[in-house]
């Protein structure tokens, strides 16, 4: 037996019923922040930038070497979401850790580390904030880092390498976050 295939037609931009920029900049946010720890791509910052914008994170905190728009090559995976997503410049991510822990947020390092909770066993309570730390695209996160942050998310990973682009582990985690404390918004 055969199951009756449905056509379906593609949506235009114009029937997404999105929200503008003013709108994005005043409606309720996600109460996380995402801190990203010497990223060198600017790909992979507009990317984060662009994540950011689609599950409307409160703020992403750009630490270190991480650049800070404008920039075209940050443009063209962000497509504008660098100008909607607010973000903070840090020149030391501890600092901006201790900062986020001083204003009462959880503080999570995204690393294999021991003693690292698996993302899908990671329990969040919707009356708290966090943020969360993404490192460098060949180091990591610092050690100085993680020794300032709450404790380390991993992803579970099953195949033979060890690491994900950290545009991707963003977008992992990012939706797994949303997932967990989508009912403020």
């Amino acid at each position: 037996m055969y199951e009756q295939k449905l056509c379906m037609r593609k949506l235009k931009i114009t029937e997404l019923n999105r929200i503008t920029p003013d709108e994005f900049k005043t409606s309720s946010k996600l109460p996380l922040i995402i801190v990203l720890d010497d990223i060198r791509s600017l790909h992979n910052i507009g990317s984060v930038f662009r994540t950011s914008d689609a599950f409307r994170i409160e703020c992403i905190y750009l630490c270190g070497i991480t650049a800070t728009p404008p920039q075209p090559e940050m443009h063209k995976t962000a497509l504008g979401a660098e100008f909607t997503v607010d973000w903070k410049y840090y020149k030391d991510t501890v600092e901006a850790v201790n900062n986020l822990k001083n204003n009462g947020y959880i503080v999570y390092a995204v690393e294999q580390a021991e003693g690292s909770i698996m993302l899908n066993d990671l329990q969040l309570d919707k009356q708290q904030k966090y943020a969360v730390v993404f490192g460098n695209e060949v180091k990591g996160v610092k050690q100085e880092v993680i020794n300032n942050s709450d404790g380390c998310v991993e992803i579970p990973q099953y195949g033979t390498k060890h690491s994900l682009n950290v545009s991707v582990t963003a977008g992992i985690v990012i939706w797994d976050f949303f997932g967990k404390l989508s009912t403020v918004i």
